[in-house]
């Protein structure tokens, strides 16, 4: 590569961050300018781990044919960036590319994520130079590495072969500008315009969104094995019909962008570069990810709709600003201790308690949601609108909650104490903007719901508390000792799922109040009891809860299904607080009755005593 100070014996300079763009970051926010600056740093990062690379290589580049196609990529590469350095910069800043380089890294020093011989990982960047290359119209004659049959040059397109072996090897070739693959099992041509398609030759997908001065480009990112986080994957080639469904819902979803969140808009057309599609998920429970080392690509399942799709775009790439920002500067300090384990925390978000880390990354990937059904619920169409409206108020109560449990935690940096302050006072000034009152309902019951079911699968009361209180209660005392009142042991179940059930059966509830969700099985994870919560019908869903936690192999999720079911019921005030609140302390209890006993408590009276 070309030398700059990063790769030279010159003194470095260092990327700062103009203090109006640390501000604007800071809060959640971020424009196009702040997008070049974390951009340039990002760039002085690929460039420092492609050196890191090739100083750790040692000979592992060199294929079963002693092909050195790691040394042959570096050669090519430098002399592509010679010629016509433009046509490295979109190779280099590439997701792609940052992914690659960061694995490979790892690679070299013991960490695998693939399962690929190291000769095809690190020759990988023979690839990135062939498609240099054949951006910056060389004459020249490389051998790289093959998967299934499959010749990757990153930005252009895949060549296909008729090999179909595991790892292989092509020879690529570009000669008066244009380019040809060989290989086991035959020869590609590629087209003199690399977008078109052909029998054997799949270009990149590339988008505009929009028009004019709005515009945006993107690509549709199905090929690069480098495409997907943590770890590489196949090609996922989207049929025609499936295709045009992402081209469109993009497109649409651009323009809601640009109209009810133009900050993020402006930032997006510098930072956000690919989206690679993953197959479709259940509705209102997408999945969409990024990684710190891909800034700028997004995988998304298939969107529900055009405004779920702008949220997840948000959501992503409020991980990707807050990314960039920490490669500069961390927002916590290590540990102690590496020995010591890491303190988790409740995210609610997730099923799973996080890490301080990924609980930051949380907090400000959903205050960008928040910021985006704030405005979104007023320009929705009047059908959507209640949706758009609960999931403003559900994301601020969540991001709020979450943010006071970590404000001044010992280990955030000056930086992270900073980032948390301006969070907080962002979120504080959303809290008392007006919610119709259904979604506001139900948007606080999902909640506490989740809150409940999250402590109710990870956290135990001390063991001799619940001994104690077991035989308080087996003596008819008043009320249950205050051990159990002590701080509970957090103890990770791995088999916690669908702690989001109630916030999506209120997504259906106000989107589609007639529809199939009400038949059992209608919701994955949500029984029948909960779907007579959302009904109203709390009588029946009372009687379905007593049953199943009168009864053995009762799930976790009962107890506080319990609770809402009695929360309107004066009379039982004590039990509905006890197991929307401190659930655990009834689940505890009443499976060391039943392991004492054989027999199992009335669950009502036992949430009553426990919460008097």
């Amino acid at each position: 590569m070309a030398a700059d100070a990063t790769t030279t014996g010159e003194q470095p300079s260092y990327h700062r961050l103009s203090a109006a763009g640390l501000r604007d970051l800071a809060q959640g926010e971020g424009d196009g300018a702040v997008i070049a600056e974390l951009l340039r740093a990002e760039r002085s990062r690929r460039l420092l781990l492609l050196r890191a690379l090739r100083n750790g290589v040692s000979g592992n580049g060199v294929g079963p044919d002693g092909v050195d196609f790691f040394a042959q990529g570096w050669d090519l590469l430098e002399r592509a960036q010679r010629h016509a350095p433009e046509a490295c910069e979109e190779l280099l800043m590439s997701p792609n590319t940052g992914m690659w380089v960061s694995l490979a890294v790892r690679r070299v020093r013991g960490r695998a994520y693939e399962d690929a011989p190291h000769w095809v990982v690190l020759g990988h960047l023979a690839a990135l130079a062939a498609a240099a290359a054949a951006r910056a119209g060389l004459d020249f004659g490389i051998t790289v590495p093959t998967r299934r049959g499959r010749v990757h040059l990153p930005t252009l397109g895949c060549a296909v072969l008729a090999d179909r072996k595991p790892w292989g090897a092509a020879l690529v070739t570009g000669r008066d500008g244009r380019v040809r693959v060989v290989g086991a099992g035959g020869e590609v041509a590629v087209p003199a315009g690399p977008e078109r398609r052909a029998r054997d030759w799949i270009p990149v997908r590339r988008m505009t969104l929009g028009a004019g001065g709005r515009a945006k480009s993107l690509v549709l990112e199905e090929l690069d094995p480098y495409r997907t986080f943590p770890r590489p994957s196949e090609p996922r080639l989207l049929p025609p019909a499936e295709a045009a469904y992402w081209e469109s819902s993009l497109t649409a979803a651009w323009e809601v962008l640009l109209r009810d969140d133009p900050g993020t808009a402006e930032a997006m057309r510098q930072g956000l570069m690919s989206v690679a599609p993953t197959p479709v998920r259940e509705r209102f429970r997408p999945h969409s990810s990024t990684a710190g080392d891909a800034f700028g690509g997004v995988t998304a399942s298939r969107p529900d709709d055009v405004a779920q799709l702008a949220a997840t775009l948000v959501h992503e790439f409020q991980h990707t600003k807050l990314g960039g920002l920490m490669h500069l500067e961390p927002l916590i300090e290590a540990p102690t201790s590496p020995e010591a384990p890491e303190t988790l925390f409740y995210a609610p978000w997730r099923d799973d308690p996080r890490p301080l880390g990924g609980l930051l990354q949380g907090i400000y990937a959903f205050l960008g949601v928040t910021r985006f059904w704030r405005s979104h619920r007023h320009t929705a169409d009047p059908a959507y609108a209640p949706l758009a409206h609960f999931e403003f108020a559900l994301w601020r109560t969540q991001v709020w909650a979450t943010i006071n449990s970590v404000h001044g935690h010992e280990r955030l940096t000056p930086l992270g104490r900073y980032v948390v302050e301006r969070l907080a006072d962002r979120c504080a000034a959303w809290l008392t903007e007006e919610v119709p009152a259904t979604p506001l309902r139900l948007a606080r019951e999902a909640a506490t719901d989740h809150h409940a079911r999250w402590r109710v699968h990870h956290l135990r009361p001390p063991a001799k508390a619940v001994e104690e209180t077991v035989r308080a209660w087996q003596q008819g005392a008043p009320r249950p000792p205050s051990a159990l009142a002590a701080e509970p042991l957090l103890v990770p179940d791995a088999e916690a799922g669908f702690s989001d059930s109630t916030a999506v059966l209120a997504r259906y509830h106000l989107s589609e109040p007639d529809g199939p969700w009400r038949r059992p099985g209608g919701v994955d994870g949500a029984d029948t009891a909960e779907v007579q919560l959302m009904l109203g019908e709390r009588t029946e869903a009372r009687a379905a809860f007593i049953a199943r936690l009168s009864d053995k192999g009762a799930p976790a999720s009962a107890w506080p299904g319990l609770g809402r079911s009695l929360a309107a019921e004066p009379a039982q005030q004590a039990a509905a607080g006890l197991l929307l609140h401190h659930p655990e302390r009834a689940r505890a209890v009443q499976d060391a009755i039943a392991a004492m006993t054989g027999r199992r408590a009335d669950p009502v009276r036992l949430a009553a005593w426990l919460g008097s």
